[in-house]
């Protein structure tokens, strides 16, 4: 089981070109979107989070158990949903502005126990920054990783939520010694500061950074160092793209029993590069269609 905590929320995107422009509701945030990329590719999963009671929390839970990822974990509140409006640029790329104040995301409480069965817990996005959540998402973040559970995060930085550019700086740092994997795009990187070999020493066992259609790198603690380049494709937009790079590497690392650092140590070039490749053409197909839709298994055969 891995399993997935954080937002879930509502993508209004343009239909057209201007500020008026129609908007179409889409169900997304981070980590529903690596959710529902782990139930497509075949991975036992879970979502962990709170959702409001309204019609967009019923439409996104809907979703997850069509795909197969347990809800047992979502916890329920009668606040809306949260919105957020996304501005796609002429060559794909998604930008967001938020409506967050007083929606049900926000109130997470940390669970006393993670599903039975847990090998692997995800993290990221919005919920890592938006209080009280924040707060308890990052308890749970640090309780996993002191059972000895592997733990992924992807902060994917959503600058416009966050009022302290320097103290979330800080905080990303504090849960680096809880991290397994990081994952995160160039423009985190940068916006964060700070190199993969700083960031390995601090805990980590790799860091995967995505150059979207220039392709993956991933750093590892012994030294390592394997790239792959993109897969070429016509982008309708990257809404989601980077979600289901996250699901890609959790999938690949599970079938291939490597949710550990210890055997992420020992994946060796090979390894690292096939699992490279896999995630580049999984994010390369949700790069080709409108909206976060990550591929199913079968488009990925062969």
């Amino acid at each position: 089981m891995i399993v997935v905590a954080g937002e879930a929320l509502i993508d209004l995107v343009p239909q057209g070109t201007g500020a008026l422009a129609a908007l179409q509701p889409a169900l997304g945030g981070g980590p529903y979107n690596t959710a529902v990329a782990l139930g497509r590719l075949g991975s036992p999963a879970a979502f962990c989070s709170r959702v409001s009671s309204d019609a967009f929390g019923e439409a996104l839970l809907d979703r997850l158990r069509e795909t197969g990822v347990g809800v047992s974990s979502v916890q329920r509140g009668t606040e809306p949903t949260t919105l957020a409006v996304a501005t796609v640029g002429a060559d794909g790329s998604a930008a967001y502005s938020f409506y967050v104040d007083g929606t049900a995301d926000r109130l997470f409480e940390a669970p006393a126990a993670l599903p039975s069965g847990t090998r692997a817990v995800s993290f990221g996005t919005c919920s890592l920054v938006l209080e009280p959540g924040a707060s308890a998402y990052e308890e749970l973040m640090r309780r996993a990783a002191a059972q000895g559970v592997f733990t992924a995060l992807d902060p994917n930085i959503r600058a416009g939520l966050i009022p302290d550019a320097d103290a979330y700086r800080a905080r990303f740092k504090s849960w680096l010694p809880s991290v397994s994997l990081l994952k995160l795009s160039a423009e985190d990187a940068e916006w964060l500061g700070g190199t993969p070999r700083e960031w390995l020493t601090a805990g980590p066992a790799a860091v995967v950074i995505t150059r979207g259609g220039e392709g993956l790198t991933a750093y590892t603690a012994d030294g390592g160092e394997y790239a792959v380049p993109g897969e070429r494709v016509e982008v309708v937009d990257t809404i989601g793209a980077g979600d289901t790079v996250n699901a890609a590497l959790l999938h690949g690392l599970a079938v291939r029993d490597a949710l550990s650092a210890r055997a992420l140590a020992e994946l060796g070039p090979g390894g690292w590069t096939e699992l490279l490749g896999f995630a580049a053409r999984a994010a390369a197909i949700t790069c080709s269609r409108a909206g976060a839709e990550p591929p199913y298994a079968h488009e990925l055969e062969g």
